[in-house]
């Protein structure tokens, strides 16, 4: 029996996912958890196969509670299930420690496949990514600007991206509004650009932005 942690700040969804899980014979949820520090200490305190992991809850990056989740138990399976588009967050997912990403849109038949892989040590790529990522290799695409930013770096120009000012961003990431803009320099000069308008420019034109 597949033993899972579902890990989502809104109970509706955390109710239709259990529901979808235990319409199986193979899986059970074994717990929930509504934020990343509770995430955190269930999967210090118990044993679970597989951590179907929301990167939008309230506090601490979602990104960053996938990394902590690995420093605790390396081999522990993480799906993560955003809103957040593949173009956006999938990459970083991935390099913090994910075993597989699928956004919210997905089909229940899609969830309880990539669950079944990474609880067995596999990894899940969705279609429509791995179509993506088979094209980049094959007409030899060099990476995209923002895929070389830090996990943090990412999140910080999203929210620029999206119009947000150095203090809004400062208070929904419990960070002071000098770090901030620090990384915002350090975003602007990795990816080669000048000022908020060509970023934001660029996030629309990649559809990194809705």
């Amino acid at each position: 029996m597949i033993k899972i942690l579902i890990a989502d700040d809104h109970p509706v969804v955390r109710k239709g996912l259990r529901e979808i899980i235990e319409e199986t014979s193979d899986m059970r949820v074994a717990d929930e958890a509504s934020n990343g520090s509770e995430v955190l200490e269930k999967v210090s305190s118990k044993d679970f196969d597989a951590v179907l992991l929301d990167i939008s809850m309230p506090g601490r990056s979602g990104l960053d509670v996938l990394k902590d989740i690995k420093k605790r138990r390396p081999k522990l399976a993480v799906l993560v299930l955003s809103i957040h588009p593949e173009e956006q967050y999938a990459v970083q997912a991935f390099k913090a420690g994910a075993s597989g990403y699928l956004t919210k849109k997905s089909a229940p038949d899609e969830l309880l496949i990539a669950l079944r892989k990474v609880s067995t040590g596999g990894k899940y790529v969705s279609s429509s990514l791995a179509e993506k990522l088979a094209y980049a290799l094959e007409t030899g695409r060099e990476i995209s600007p923002h895929d070389t930013l830090s996990t943090r770096e990412n999140e910080v120009m999203l929210k620029i991206a999206s119009g947000k000012t150095v203090t809004e961003i400062a208070k929904e990431l419990f960070l002071s509004p000098k770090t901030i803009s620090t990384y915002r320099t350090r975003i602007l000069d990795k990816m080669g650009m000048k000022n908020n308008v060509e970023l934001i420019r660029y996030a629309i034109m990649n559809h990194l932005v809705d």
